[in-house]
């Protein structure tokens, strides 16, 4: 699916504003969906205790990529000084980690990965958007609306309160949101792939990319594999942390970069080396998690 988007983009039957709109689709309408759905099954105590644990193991990552960021890239220029933070603390884990964690552990998987992703998606419009954003006051009630009303965290609300109140939903909408949801994985694959295309593979692996590589597929999967086994999380849940923390960076990296004037390219390649090293990587990790 990842080479059929690269494809399309590659021969222009996908084009660049063609991208933007799969994009909007698919974080608007496609993961809301596929989160719902997700909660449309009957889950135990177990499982709705895992989902707290699950957001603590986020939390603390997200606080550990943040202080990483105080000092590890302080030898870099300015500009890709902003990309590595911003790429050690977003993953890619709504295109590339919710698909994953549905294909391994079905529906649960799909829960635990969209609970995993509410921190980070308050990063994203918050510290994310500050290390860009720099000598500039940001707009704190707007922020906190972005965040509240991004319609990926207003899904995981529906959808805990589905799951809290047993509500039953009428058939045809019950129907309309599973078939929306099950498109997830192919449109989110192929919007990756239109990404690979954008770059020659040939300028991408320099230190710095293979660097950030490989801090977020390698260093901080071990991290939050530790956490994960000091929480005593379940396998399900342990799983689910670990893939997503071994996510590649984040597609947004180079969308902000180029938005407030950083070094876009620099971004594209860091998302697009770790992308195709996360190939490699996440079936490792899924085969260590067991």
């Amino acid at each position: 699916m990842i080479l059929l988007g690269l494809f399309l983009k590659k021969t222009g039957i996908i084009d660049d504003n063609g991208v933007r709109c799969l994009t909007d689709l698919c974080m608007d309408v496609i993961i809301p969906c596929n989160t719902i759905k997700s909660c449309l099954v009957d889950f135990d105590t177990a499982e709705m205790q895992a989902c707290w644990w699950i957001l603590l193991v986020s939390v603390l990552m997200q606080f550990v990529g943040i202080i990483l960021n105080h000092f590890l890239f302080n030898r870099f220029n300015e500009q890709q000084k902003k990309v590595l933070q911003y790429c050690t603390i977003v993953s890619n884990g709504a295109f590339l980690g919710n698909p994953v964690a549905e294909g391994i552990y079905g529906n649960i998987g799909l829960l635990y990965s969209s609970i995993f992703l509410i921190p980070q998606r308050m990063v994203i419009w918050s510290v994310g958007t500050s290390y860009f954003v720099s000598g500039e006051t940001t707009d704190r009630k707007k922020v906190i609306r972005n965040v509240l009303t991004h319609p990926c965290l207003v899904a995981v609300y529906i959808g805990l309160l589905i799951m809290v109140t047993k509500v039953q939903l009428p058939e045809f909408m019950t129907l309309t949101i599973k078939s929306i949801g099950n498109c997830n994985s192919a449109i989110t694959m192929m919007i990756v792939g239109t990404i690979l295309a954008n770059v020659k593979f040939s300028t991408i692996i320099n230190k710095s990319t293979l660097f950030i590589s490989l801090l977020r597929l390698v260093l901080l999967p071990m991290v939050a594999f530790g956490l994960s086994t000091v929480c005593g999380l379940e396998h399900a849940a342990a799983g689910v942390c670990v893939i997503m923390v071994g996510m590649p960076a984040g597609a947004t990296a180079a969308i902000f970069a180029a938005r407030y004037h950083s070094d876009a390219p620099f971004a594209t390649k860091c998302v697009v080396l770790s992308t195709l090293l996360s190939m490699i990587t996440i079936p490792i990790w899924c085969y260590l998690i067991g």
